[in-house]
C-alpha cells in the first residue's frame, strides 16, 4: 500500500512540477525562479505527509474523490515552504542532499556585482510562492464544500503553528538549558514538528472524507504522539547520523543551541563536569567536529540516548492504543500501525 500511494504521489508532482508554468505563467514571469521551486520540489523524500493524508482520508471515505492525490500535494509543498525557511534559519547550505533554495540562488547570483540582495532574499519570496502554491493544491479534491473549508482552516491553522514553534524554538536557544523542562520542548514539538507532520496530515483527510469529529480528534491526538517519537528519532539521527544519509549537517543543532530532549535527558543526568561542557558547547558560536564528538560521548555516558529510545517506544505505544481504538476501515488501521513502526524504529 505504501509503495503504491508514494509512486502515486511521486507522479502526481511531477505532473505539478510539469505544469507550473502553464498553470502560473512562472517561467514567463522568472525562468530562473520556475527552475528552482521544480528543482526543490522534486528532490527525493518520503513524502510522509502526502501519505498520511490519503490514509485519513481512505480510512473513512466510501470511495476516493477526484484530485485526492493533487489535494495531498498540499501537505507536501507546506513542508517544502517550511524547508526552505528553515534552512535560511538555521544556515544549512544542504538539503536532502543537493544546496538548500538560498545556496543555490547564491551561486546564481555570483555572476552578479554590486547587487543590493542575496540568495537568502530571494529564496525568502520562492517559499511564499510555494505556500501559495500548495493552498492551490489542496482545493482540487472534489469534495462537499463545507468539509473543504473546515478541512483547508486545519491546514492554515497547521502554518500558523508550524511557524510559532519555529519561533519559540529561537528563543529557546537563549535560555540556559536549566531553565528548560521536558514541558517546553514537547510544546516545541507539538508546534514545530507534530502537527503538520502527523496530525493535520490525518486530521484533514478523515474531515474531508466525511469521518466523525471524535474520530478526528483521535487522528489528531495519535498524530501528536507519533511527531514527538519522530522528532526525538531525528534529533537522534541530527546528532549520530551520517550526513550522507540525512542530507544535512550532523552540527547544525548544536550550533543552533538547539534544546533537544536528547540534550535536555544528558543535562539532567549528568554530573558536574559533564553540565559545565554542555553548557559551554551549547553557548559557542562556532562549534566544530571536536565539540560533536564531546556532545555525543555524554550522550551516551549519562544514558540519555538510551532514555530517548525508550521514549520513542512508549509514544509509540500510546499512538498504536489509539489507532486500534478508532473506526478507521480495518486495512488503513492496519496500514498505521505498520507504517508508524517503520518509520520510527528502523
Amino acid at each position: 500500500m505504501y509503495n503504491r500511494m508514494k509512486n502515486k504521489i511521486d507522479k502526481e508532482l511531477e505532473k505539478l512540477a510539469a505544469n507550473l508554468d502553464k498553470i502560473y505563467s512562472l517561467s514567463s514571469i522568472s525562468p530562473l525562479l520556475s527552475k528552482c521551486i521544480k528543482d526543490f520540489i522534486l528532490r527525493k523524500g518520503k513524502r510522509i505527509r502526502p501519505i498520511l493524508f490519503i490514509a485519513g482520508y481512505l480510512g473513512f471515505a466510501k470511495r476516493p474523490a477526484p484530485g485526492l492525490y493533487a489535494s495531498a500535494l498540499s501537505i507536501e509543498l507546506l513542508h517544502d515552504f517550511m524547508l526552505v525557511h528553515d534552512d535560511i534559519i538555521d544556515k544549512s547550505d544542504k538539503r536532502r542532499g543537493k544546496p538548500s533554495m538560498h545556496r543555490m540562488l547564491d551561486s546564481y547570483l555570483a555572476g552578479y556585482k554590486n547587487i543590493k540582495f542575496s540568495g537568502v532574499d530571494l529564496s525568502l519570496l520562492a517559499g511564499d510562492v510555494m505556500y501559495a502554491i500548495a493552498i492551490d493544491a489542496f482545493l482540487s479534491i472534489k469534495e462537499e464544500m463545507r468539509r473543504k473549508e473546515k478541512a483547508l482552516s486545519k491546514f492554515i491553522e497547521a502554518a500558523i503553528y508550524t511557524g510559532s514553534g519555529e519561533f519559540i524554538e529561537l528563543f529557546n536557544g537563549t535560555k540556559n538549558i536549566e531553565k528548560i523542562t521536558k514541558q517546553d520542548i514537547y510544546k516545541i514539538y507539538d508546534y514545530k514538528t507534530a502537527r503538520y507532520t502527523f496530525s493535520t496530515p490525518l486530521s484533514t483527510g478523515a474531515i474531508l472524507a466525511g469521518a466523525p469529529q471524535s474520530q478526528v480528534n483521535k487522528l489528531f491526538t495519535l498524530g501528536i504522539y507519533l511527531g514527538r517519537a519522530f522528532q526525538i528519532k531525528d534529533d537522534i539521527l541530527g546528532m549520530f547520523g551520517e550526513e550522507k544519509k540525512t542530507g544535512k549537517s550532523t552540527l547544525s543543532d548544536l550550533q543552533e543551541s538547539k534544546k533537544t530532549m536528547l540534550i535536555w535527558h544528558a543535562f539532567n543526568n549528568s554530573n558536574a563536569n559533564q553540565k559545565s561542557l554542555i553548557k559551554r558547547l551549547l553557548s559557542k558560536k562556532k562549534v566544530n567536529t571536536a565539540d560533536l564528538l564531546r556532545i555525543r560521548k555524554v550522550v551516551r555516558e549519562t544514558g540519555a540516548l538510551k532514555q530517548a529510545k525508550e521514549e520513542i517506544i512508549r509514544l509509540i505505544k500510546k499512538a498504536r492504543d489509539l489507532i486500534l481504538s478508532s473506526s478507521i476501515k480495518k486495512e488503513y488501521k492496519h496500514f498505521l500501525l505498520n507504517y508508524s513502526r517503520q518509520l520510527l524504529l528502523s
